[in-house]
């Protein structure tokens, strides 16, 4: 095996390991706190409802807007340790 498709193995098993750690936080987020959990969290108030209601109508949006944030600067971090970066 050569030092290059070493190097890509290493480069797509973060990549994976990147998305995988994002679907986790998403599905928690929207589906957990949204749905699931969302009895255990009507108690907690947050700007003038609950935080079980507030997840499942804005909050999983939010979270998932910072996601998409995140994962790009991960990305781009991960690009220039593979060296793989485009600029």
């Amino acid at each position: 095996m050569s030092a290059s498709s070493t190097s890509g193995a290493a480069y797509w098993k973060a990549n994976i390991r990147l998305v995988t750690i994002h679907l986790i936080v998403w599905a928690l987020v929207s589906y957990g706190f949204g749905i699931i959990l969302r009895p255990v969290l009507s108690g907690i108030p947050i700007g003038g409802t609950d935080l079980g209601f507030w997840f499942a109508q804005q909050g999983s949006m939010f979270v998932f807007i910072a996601q998409i944030f995140i994962y790009a600067a991960q990305m781009n971090k991960l690009d220039r340790l593979h060296d793989v970066h485009e600029d």
